[in-house]
């Protein structure tokens, strides 16, 4: 998933496009060469003369940035902050693509096991309609207890065709999650079981400030934004360039040849209010920059207390859900041997089929759950 999933190509790029500006940023440190060269043919100049007028030239020019009060230094420090910004990108992308998978992966293992209680509830029923017809076709039960017993083995096989089609499903979410919708046939290990996962939920918070890659992402953006601010205000001072050249004109061979050297400083006066908005438009953005970091705190605090609470219920509710498991099965199979003994009636032995059907999936349930909110809290505090 790391290596095909799209949306990890794309950002991807994005730290490769913000890479590429960095040595934008930088080619103002180095001279600036320029070749030209031209050809003109000028039409005779009065009626009396035929001859037209042949002019060639050349030049080669170099311009050289001397100083310009840290323009470039600056430009070279928002480029840098900012790949560093898309590197965070990149990284929560992958985190966020790594826990859709997870989810995937435990939703596909709940669905294998949920499959695998519907076939069983599938032969338990069948076993219980083959016993009915023996007891039936003995004279000892009464043609009711078939047809009740037939209906719900046709319920049960029902359930198992909707957890066939949910166990497919589940693999088609999993290879999309992966990226990988066409994936050939794979095999994935069972392992949706309980490990206790120590953490207070401070722990959990603290982690999460100090790991997440998106607050991280915010926080270089607003460092970007403040040297925006600098690079504008910039804006106002002059430049000093120095430049050089060399020359080649003439009508004919050999041209005539001259060079030139000298130093420009350029002394911005009057740009029509330019340099103020500019300012002003970067702190704006510096402005729009600080409320998304706090309102990124804010969310953060609140995916992680939301993730915590969600690993404690289902924790709770596996113990839960286990003894509810025990208990069921119990009363089943007094059930199925009340009824064997000629003491019990089918709705005592379909009520508790289903009851113990209902709590293994409801056991399979919490320990998803579970495991989906471990990969939740740790993507919620960055650390996967």
């Amino acid at each position: 998933a790391l290596q095909k999933h799209p949306d990890i190509v794309a950002a991807t790029g994005e730290v490769e496009v913000n890479q590429s500006r960095i040595g934008q940023a930088k080619a103002n440190y180095y001279p600036q060469v320029d070749l030209s060269s031209g050809y003109k043919k000028y039409s005779p100049v009065s009626k009396t003369s035929n001859n037209s007028l042949d002019e060639y030239k050349s030049s080669a020019t170099l311009k050289q940035n001397i100083f310009d009060f840290g323009k470039t230094s600056a430009e070279v420090d928002i480029q840098t902050l900012n790949r560093e910004a898309t590197t965070s990108d990149l990284r929560n992308i992958k985190e966020r693509v790594v826990l859709n998978v997870k989810q995937a992966y435990y939703g596909l293992l709940q669905s294998k096991q949920n499959r695998e209680v519907a076939m069983e509830t599938v032969k338990q029923f069948d076993q219980h309609l083959q016993q009915a017809k023996g007891f039936y076709e003995a004279g000892t039960k009464p043609k009711f207890d078939v047809t009740k017993a037939d209906v719900d083995l046709s319920n049960a096989k029902l359930n198992l065709i909707k957890a066939e089609n949910a166990l497919r499903i589940s693999k088609v979410v999993l290879d999309n999650a992966m990226g990988m919708p066409n994936a050939p046939e794979y095999t994935i290990e069972d392992a949706l079981l309980y490990q206790k996962y120590n953490i207070t939920l401070k722990d959990a918070i603290d982690k999460a400030y100090e790991n997440r890659p998106d607050l991280k992402s915010v926080i270089t953006k607003k460092a970007a934004a403040e040297s925006s601010v600098e690079l504008a205000k910039k804006g106002y001072y002059p430049t000093l360039a120095g430049n050089a050249g060399y020359d080649w004109s003439g009508e004919k061979l050999p041209l005539q040849d001259g060079w030139n050297v000298g130093v420009t400083i350029t002394l911005p006066i009057f740009s029509g209010y330019l340099t103020d908005y500019q300012v002003q438009e970067a702190r704006a953005k510096l402005n729009v920059v600080k409320a998304q970091e706090e309102s990124f705190r804010q969310g953060v605090l609140l995916e992680v207390q939301q993730a915590y609470l969600n690993l404690r219920e289902a924790e709770e509710r596996i113990s839960t859900a286990q003894l509810i498991v025990r208990q069921a099965q119990e009363n089943l199979e007094l059930a199925n041997g009340r009824y064997a003994a000629g003491l019990g009636n089918p709705v005592e032995v379909t009520d508790s089929q289903i009851a113990y059907s209902n709590a293994k999936t409801s056991h399979i349930q919490a320990l998803s759950d579970y495991n989906v909110a471990i990969a939740s809290l740790e993507k919620a505090m960055g650390v996967r």
